[in-house]
């Protein structure tokens, strides 16, 4: 029998560790013993029993409830846990996710007790450095045994850092193994996809038409803490509601600095402007009932630049980089960061496009698949 420990930091990871967890269990369940580790990095009030029910995830077997605090307090505090957990349960793999604090502290804890890193969503790059997450990422891959890209520009940067494409089994740190799998990401959103329909009732609540309305999410600190960035956003997305329906579910951190806003008049016309619908975090299955049925997305997730493209919307961007290179080189998605003149430009673009086009550019949504084949073969 073979055990993995999968470590999450967040609901997000949660949800891309579902597609492992899947596969496992339809066809390793009588060979493999996975365990999951939350670290608690995100404080999450939507991680209740309802939805691990609703999406029929695992649940954890650990919470090491770190919370929030310095990037490196928090990061020894979850190596101190992990560890831990690691010397206890000792286990072949260590499968980690992405680029938080947890991925990091998940790699250091790993490699100090020789644990073979099994790293998912590597060779991301944004290039720019000063993102926690760009470090993050980079520094898991080059302690990994095990990377597994969703992209071909993923994969190909690996390969620019000095990775071997042709290294052969059997895989250790110092012969690490490269793969090119498809995202597992698009595994779930077909996945979660038809149950987001059966289950979702987002859009009657807030009286919502499919393809008659702009979906945006906003949480980066480089478009929230800074007050000219975050009315630049907002007097576009002003300009946007005059014509189309803006839904916004709100993130604590955007709340918080609106409501803090020196320009209160602004804030004012901001509640006030009824087709720009200022609503709750949405559950899991609602946001992709939203994206689904958006006309268009504006968005500084990474997460949700990638859904949107799973369900052929049209993207703006509201950064200077992206780690997904392909959805821009389609044309379906573009950076503004938070120009208003960009984003209002973009959006009349896409606005009056008459033909979209997607390309398959992140698998055949059969990732999980194929990394449970790699990890597990002799």
């Amino acid at each position: 029998m073979i055990k993995i420990v999968t470590i999450v930091g967040a609901r997000p990871q949660i949800i891309k560790a579902a597609a492992i967890s899947r596969e496992i269990s339809k066809n390793y369940s009588n060979t493999i013993t996975e365990i999951i580790v939350h670290t608690g990095q995100h404080y999450d009030q939507n991680m209740s029993e309802v939805f691990f029910d609703e999406l029929s995830i695992p649940k954890p077997n650990y919470n090491l409830n770190v919370g929030s605090c310095s990037h490196g307090l928090q990061t020894a505090m979850m190596i101190e846990g992990i560890e831990e957990i690691i010397l206890k349960e000792t286990p072949d793999y260590i499968v980690l996710y992405g680029d938080t604090n947890s991925t990091l502290a998940g790699a250091i804890a790993a490699s100090k007790v020789n644990i073979s890193i099994v790293h998912i969503e590597a060779g991301l790059r944004s290039f720019n450095r000063k993102m926690p997450e760009e470090i993050n990422r980079v520094l898991c891959d080059h302690i990994s045994t095990f990377l597994f890209s969703p992209t071909r520009t993923g994969f190909e940067n690996l390969i620019n850092e000095g990775f071997n494409s042709q290294n052969t089994f059997p895989y250790t740190p110092d012969n690490p193994g490269i793969f090119h799998c498809g995202d597992i990401m698009f595994d779930n959103s077909l996945h979660f996809s038809k149950l987001a329909s059966n289950k979702s009732n987002v859009l009657n609540h807030n009286v919502l038409k499919s393809n008659d309305f702009v979906l945006v999410t906003l949480h980066r600190d480089h478009n929230t803490d800074y007050e000219y960035n975050l009315i630049s956003i907002f007097k576009a997305l002003l300009k946007i509601a005059e014509k189309y329906k803006v839904v916004l579910p709100l993130h604590p951190r955007t709340e918080k600095c609106l409501c803090n806003l020196s320009d209160q008049d602004f804030y004012s016309k901001i509640i006030n402007q009824d087709r720009l619908l200022l609503i709750p975090p949405v559950s899991f299955l609602d946001m992709i009932q939203l994206e689904k049925n958006a006309k268009i997305i504006i968005t500084d997730s990474g997460g949700v630049q990638k859904e949107a493209y799973f369900f052929n919307k049209p993207c703006i961007i509201l950064r200077p980089e992206t780690e997904w290179i392909e959805i821009l080189e389609t044309g379906m998605a573009k950076l503004v960061s938070a120009n208003f003149n960009k984003i209002i430009d973009v959006f009349n673009e896409f606005i009056n496009k008459k033909e979209t086009i997607f390309p398959s550019i992140f698998g055949n949504g059969k990732a999980a698949e194929f990394i449970c084949e790699k990890l597990f073969e002799k």
